[in-house]
């Protein structure tokens, strides 16, 4: 086609100029065969990062276009007279001779020039920078890639449904776009993309499109189980939107459960016949998962039982056989051998005594009479008695935090706790070594609390670690059971550290174990920190060696259930001087307690049968009598009874068995004379 020349044709130069220098295009003529840069607009000098090309052959300006067979090309176009084009075309730009180079994606136009006797004498250069397109459709083929990779590899059958509108309404029908290989093998359809649900499952068109339109329309997914009565499968599905809305579009995920569903189907069927025969067989199975149960209960408190048994043996041997001494000799009448077999029967009582407390201790059931106490200075006063009795080639050492909170806690309880620590650690290092007791303030935080079994919150630490033999994991784990030890027989009950677990945790603490083989062990008792201030000590006097006498016309009223008890109790505060009345249960109490009486203590065990228990009669006792003494007596911890060791003002807790000569001394501590 010609070109029409206007009158204007004048001012086409200046146009020409302006478009070449604003071309968004890169634009270049080379010259000559040896490609010399005679024009290049500033989209060219960009592309390239140089702007001193001009004048210069391609291959002296771009070395780079020369190495990667651009120069190649372009002789070609010279020599042959034909255009050369290229999309996407990949050149490394260097704009300085070390530095990286930086890839380009081009499509561009070689385009020969003749001159007026038709020969090449140049080529026109004209082409965009297409990287960014380049890299996104990269990108974008392989993302398809992957994903038709993960697509078609997933065992579940997968499909994109597209909802359509049909004779039936909007949204009636949909059609199947996309389908995994797994599709046919779980439906049992092949070739699915394309086909219209009214058209493969017509019968069953409404329940689908009811199902999967419901998920279209809220967005809610849906997981359901299918028959697909057309191939007779059961098929387990889940149907999720495909946003946004408007594409109208449902990704379903579903698996073949045809032979799960009939043996499910088969066993409801057999189930209607046999129920009998199952509820029977359900009996059995209960009886012998109860004797099961009872079995592994027995195991495991076999090896408890054992070591209860052997050591109260040993006790009650030691009664019974001073006892029966004692009768012996008084039949004989010498009864100045009677010192010897008592005392001897009051120490196996006293081992017994020990020996329940442990027990106790472990099951955190022992009576506890907790106090505010800075535990640096329990162990300050204990420090001598550790020496003694860790032996001199134990060097101990103690580190006692500056600032140490108070804790809430039964002293003397903690004392054993402490002494049992010791020696345990005594006993570890045989060859000497040092042991180190050390206190501290934790703060828990909840990874902390969790790992120790604490609640999070404030705690004070009271640890004692040695340089001994250590101990393996699985000792660790067994190290808190109750007659667990690695010592040789005879040299330990195995209930040391079982009444250190069980006093930490009644204490609403806990201890933990630390140790490695062959370097030593550490054992932490984690108590709670108290808020409250610690009070100066009370100034009472240490007891004598003689009970202590009524000082006037005091009563007291003693409240037991048990005859032998009651009796010990009303015949030694008698023979001191007080008045006694008792009482078998807490109904004949309190008539006592709702007379005229003057009652200067109530002192009652904690079990009592008739429905009222000892803290009840307490409490109902304080109606009337609000400044009565009150001491209760009790066998083991009836600690919600006893509202876990806090108890009211005025009210105190002994625990059985207990010395006469102590129970006096308690009783004078709490009794006030009447004037």
């Amino acid at each position: 086609m010609a070109m029409t020349v206007t009158s204007d044709t004048g001012n086409i130069g200046p146009i020409l100029t302006q478009l070449f220098e604003q071309a968004p295009t890169f634009i270049a003529l080379l010259r000559g065969p040896d490609h010399r840069f005679e024009l290049a607009n500033p989209s060219y000098l960009n592309l390239v990062g140089r702007h001193d090309i001009l004048g210069r052959t391609v291959a002296e300006a771009l070395p780079d276009a020369a190495a990667q067979g651009f120069v190649n090309i372009l002789d070609d176009v010279y020599r042959t007279g034909k255009p050369y084009k290229a999309l996407g075309a990949l050149f490394v730009i260097r704009t300085e001779e070390d530095a990286p180079g930086r890839e380009c994606y081009l499509d561009f136009l070689y385009q020969p020039i003749r001159d007026e006797n038709g020969d090449v004498c140049a080529i026109f250069v004209e082409g965009s920078d297409v990287t960014e397109r380049t890299l996104s459709e990269r990108a974008r083929r392989e993302s398809e890639d992957l994903y038709k990779g993960l697509f078609d590899a997933i065992d579940e059958g997968f499909c994109i449904i597209e909802f359509m509108d049909g004779p039936h309404g909007p949204d009636s029908d949909y059609v199947h776009i996309q389908a995994n290989d797994a599709y046919a093998r779980h439906a049992g359809i092949p070739n699915v993309v394309g086909q219209k649900l009214r058209e493969m499952v017509p019968d069953e068109a409404n329940a689908w499109i009811a199902r999967y339109g419901a998920v279209l329309k809220t967005g809610e997914p849906i997981r359901f189980q299918q028959e697909l009565v057309a191939t007779g499968r059961y098929l387990e599905l889940a149907a999720v939107r495909i946003e946004p809305q408007e594409r109208r579009q449902v990704a379903v995920l579903f698996q073949d459960i045809t032979a799960r569903r009939r043996a499910e189907l088969a066993l409801e069927k057999l189930n209607v016949t046999l129920e009998q025969q199952v509820e029977e067989r359900t009996a059995e199975l209960m009886v012998a998962e109860e004797a099961l149960r009872q079995a592994q209960k027995m195991e495991a408190v076999g090896q408890l039982t054992g070591g209860l048994a052997h050591d109260f043996n040993n006790i009650l041997a030691g009664i019974s056989g001073s006892l029966e001494m004692m009768n012996t000799r008084l039949a004989q009448g010498r009864v100045g051998d009677l010192s010897r077999y008592i005392n001897g029967a009051m120490g196996a009582t006293k081992r017994a005594s020990a020996l329940t407390q442990r027990l106790l201790a472990f099951s955190r059931r022992q009576t506890l009479d907790p106090k505010p106490l800075n535990i640096n200075t329990l162990v300050d006063s204990m420090l001598d008695l550790v020496i003694r009795s860790v032996g001199p080639e134990i060097k101990v050492e103690t580190v006692g935090a500056a600032g140490l909170w108070p804790t809430f806690v039964d002293t003397s309880q903690l004392e054993n706790a402490l002494l049992n620590l010791c020696i345990n650690a005594r006993d570890a290092m045989p060859n000497g070594g040092k042991l180190t007791i050390e206190t501290g303030n934790r703060w828990m935080d909840e990874r902390a609390a969790r790992m120790r079994g604490l609640e999070p919150g404030q705690y004070v630490s009271l640890c004692v670690s040695d340089t001994g033999t250590g101990m393996s994991q699985d000792i660790i784990e067994r190290a808190f059971d109750p007659f667990f030890t690695t010592k040789p027989i005879g040299q330990g009950t195995g209930l040391g550290l079982s009444m250190v677990y069980g006093f930490a945790g009644q204490s609403g603490g806990a201890a933990r174990i630390y140790s490695e083989l062959g370097k030593g062990t550490m054992i932490c008792i984690y108590l709670p920190r108290y808020s409250g201030s610690i009070d100066a000590a009370d100034p009472e006097a240490e007891a004598s060696i003689d009970a202590p006498r009524a000082d006037g016309d005091e009563t007291i009223l003693v409240v037991d259930d048990e005859p032998l008890v009651r009796m010990l109790a009303v015949e030694e505060l008698q023979d001191l001087g007080y008045s006694v009345i008792e009482a078998e249960d807490a109904p004949s109490a309190l008539r006592l307690l709702n007379s005229n009486r003057q009652i200067s203590l109530l002192i009652t065990d904690v079990g009592l049968p008739g429905g009222m228990n000892g803290r009840q009669l307490a409490d109902a006792a304080r109606t009337n009598r609000p400044d009565l003494e009150v001491l209760f007596i009790t066998g083991y911890a009836e600690n919600a009874v006893l509202n876990h060791g806090h108890l009211e003002h005025g009210m105190h807790v002994m625990t059985k068995p207990f010395q006469l000569d102590v129970f006096a001394q308690r009783v004078k501590s709490l009794i006030k004379p009447q004037g």
